[in-house]
């Protein structure tokens, strides 16, 4: 096992969205990026620098699927300095009615699947002295805007926690954990839910920057909550 002379991310969801944005971000600034998604192939602006992007075959449901990811890292590249825990689903139900199944499955996706990819991870975080971890919450994890986001909101509450718990976790070696809050974000899932128009939602490249600054930001800057908004709404 080799140490890579370039930091080392791990990006959940990276195959479009956020997820596409950040990791094409981040390998344009120097870093070698590790790209979890479920059907891999290698972006177009890989070509630049292909030996700087790793793909992997990764599903949140999948209980073994952290480890293994890690484990592959840690056999290629020796390191870890970020993870960018971006994959995340949407169930459109009340509290009310939705099943157990959907509920299970919210919870598994936005909340044990970023878990565990931590705690894979967290050997090799801590390794580096100034580990990151970026948790895609969202503004649902901050309010219940509607009864229709209901249920995605309590898994998002959960993955704020998750983030604030992490950052408890691992201060003391040098990790920093961050939930990055967003609203409506110029996505599939998105534009999904809404007939707002694409333009006047926040774009996956803004967020990409707000992510970037954040890992960036020294050990004595830690930044436990980012909210990023692309309307007026009350306060939260």
């Amino acid at each position: 096992m080799g140490l890579s002379s370039q930091r080392v991310a791990l990006i959940s969801g990276a195959n479009r969205g956020i997820g596409a944005a950040v990791a094409k971000r981040l390998f344009e600034a120097g870093w070698t990026v590790s790209l979890g998604m479920r059907r891999p192939t290698l972006p177009d602006w890989a070509a630049a620098d292909p030996a700087r992007v790793h793909l992997f075959a990764y599903e949140a449901t999948d209980p073994e699927a952290g480890t293994d990811w890690a484990a592959d890292i840690a056999a290629q590249f020796g390191r870890v300095d970020a993870l960018v825990a971006n994959a995340g689903i949407m169930v459109p139900q009340t509290v009310v009615d939705i099943d157990d199944d959907d509920m299970a499955r919210l919870l598994e996706v936005n909340v044990q699947a970023p878990r565990r990819l931590a705690a894979a991870c967290w050997e090799a975080l801590a390794a580096s002295g100034r580990g990151r971890v970026m948790l895609l919450g969202s503004l649902s994890g901050k309010r219940v805007k509607s009864a229709r986001s209901g249920a995605y909101s309590v898994s998002k509450f959960a993955a704020v926690g998750l983030a604030h718990a992490l950052r408890h976790a691992g201060f003391d070696a040098g990790i920093r954990a961050t939930a990055i809050c967003p609203g409506f974000v110029a996505t599939d899932m998105a534009m999904a839910l809404t007939e707002r128009d694409s333009t006047a939602m926040t774009q996956p490249q803004d967020l990409a920057r707000v992510i970037e600054m954040l890992i960036e930001l020294p050990n004595e800057a830690s930044v436990a909550e980012f909210c990023v908004n692309c309307q007026l709404e009350e306060s939260f």
